[in-house]
């Protein structure tokens, strides 16, 4: 069965079994004894960190292992701002930064602190300058992802590194997603990634401190890892994870090449056999193995399970699951569709065959899931010489109901006309303008509805 989902956890890469196997019968003991098992650990960890801070670009004694890279993110983010809090109180990141990132963030203005969140665009990218123009004189840290977990978009590092540079302020890079692509641009002053992404093991996180930048670590600490990871180190998983990292560099430019194709092959192909489909994320500047597109009419919850009786292990970032009923922040900051929408990220090895069934697979899926909810089977009719405001009651009822009642009535109203949809899902604030850009209709705009929720207005144009 295709597993699609390596953006969440890629599978264990040989070299890491390898590795974590051996370790654990060699790097059990604690390696800050100085007994001969004690230093036999003490040397596979030294060993495991030096490989790691090559492949990071920075020196061993700034790197420090973590119990994971949402661990590394906060202790990054506390700990600057701690140590800077002299300086000012202010954090800056873009809207699609990692949940950890956002997590932070909200802590740290419920503590007082003062936060600033960059937008980007369709594509998920800042622009540098609206990033440099974030910064000031008061702001402790800024945060920005290398490539986006949802939509691949590449991030402009170097530019927004420099950016900080000038400004005197660290940058903190979170580069789960894209190290075991490849380095980081240069500038960066914290950089965090988590092991599980790049086929390492659950569990190992890294955080890079670069010397010279004011860091206070918070919380309570010992003498481990610098006092930035406190607690006794988890040796086989740090040395998997160290070992797989540099198999995976050595892999990356081949595999990449090669991944890229497939993706590219499943961007082109996705518009031309689904109808009602917007693919997002920059389609250049982006990460080799992730594609995500969003499909119009589509419940996402269903869509997922039916592929995965199809055999395809697929994510999401769409509001129509079980576990949230608002739209993922990453596709509400980008203003693009978020019903029914399916993130494809392939691990390493990923068969060219796999990914033609998929394409052979997803058409009937998608019209499947389209038929049980009712969706229009058609593209808009010929303009009606019916007159008069038309107004459609979607309240209480969740994506991607709204977005299809509104393309059931829109032949009905005359060009030049307007219908109104009334919901109450947080959704539809996404979906509907999505749906007109896609359809060549204009979005008016919205205003509370004196029923309850939100009243959208769409005019026909055509």
């Amino acid at each position: 069965m295709p597993y699609f989902d390596a953006a969440s956890a890629a599978p264990l890469h040989p070299v890491a079994r390898q590795a974590l196997l051996a370790s654990l019968d060699e790097g059990w003991a604690d390696p800050a004894r100085l007994y001969r098992e004690g230093r036999r650990a003490r040397l596979l960890l030294d060993a495991a960190r030096e490989a790691a801070a090559e492949a990071v670009g920075c020196r061993p004694d700034e790197l420090v292992f973590t119990p994971s890279g949402t661990r590394a993110v906060h202790a990054g983010i506390s700990g600057t701002l701690a140590g800077r809090r002299r300086v000012g109180n202010r954090l800056v990141f873009s809207a699609v930064e990692h949940s950890s990132v956002l997590h932070a963030a909200e802590s740290h203005a419920a503590a007082g602190g003062s936060v600033a969140e960059v937008p980007v665009d369709r594509s998920g990218a800042v622009d540098a300058a609206v990033f440099a123009a974030a910064l000031d004189a008061g702001t402790a840290l800024a945060c920005l992802q290398s490539a986006n977990h949802e939509v691949g978009t590449e991030q402009p590092v170097a530019e927004v590194a420099e950016a900080c540079r000038a400004a005197g302020v660290p940058l903190l890079v979170d580069a789960a997603q894209s190290l075991g692509w490849g380095p980081v641009a240069e500038g960066w002053s914290l950089l965090a990634a988590s092991a599980h992404k790049w086929g390492g093991p659950a569990g190992v996180g890294l955080l890079a401190v670069r010397k010279g930048v004011r860091f206070a670590p918070q919380g309570p600490s010992d003498e481990r890892e610098s006092g930035r990871a406190p607690g006794f180190e988890n040796l086989p998983g740090i040395v998997a994870a160290a070992a797989s990292l540099r198999a995976v560099r050595a892999e990356a430019e081949a595999e990449g090449a090669r991944l890229r194709a497939l993706v590219d092959r499943i961007r082109a192909r996705v518009p031309e056999l689904v109808p009602e489909v917007e693919v997002v994320g920059d389609p250049v500047r982006r990460l080799p193995h992730l594609v995500t597109f969003s499909c119009l009419y589509v419940d996402g919850e269903t869509l997922l399970h039916e592929l995965d009786r199809e055999g395809f292990s697929v994510s999401s970032g769409s509001s129509c699951t079980s576990s949230t009923l608002t739209p993922s922040h990453v596709l509400r900051a980008m203003g693009v569709l978020s019903e029914g929408n399916v993130r494809v990220s392939l691990p390493v090895g990923t068969a060219a065959e796999d990914v033609d069934r998929f394409l052979e697979v997803l058409p009937g899926v998608v019209a499947g899931v389209r038929e049980r909810l009712g969706a229009p089977a058609a593209p808009v009719a010929a303009p009606s010489a019916s007159a008069g405001p038309l107004v459609v009651d979607a309240l209480g009822r969740r994506c991607p109901i709204p977005v299809i009642e509104l393309a059931k009535v829109i032949g009905d109203v005359p060009v030049g006309g307007t219908v109104t949809v009334l919901s109450d899902d947080a959704a539809a604030r996404l979906d509907i303008p999505a749906w007109c850009e896609m359809r060549g209709q204009e979005y008016v705009g919205e205003e509370p509805s004196e029923r309850g929720g939100v009243a959208y207005t769409v005019r026909r144009v055509a």
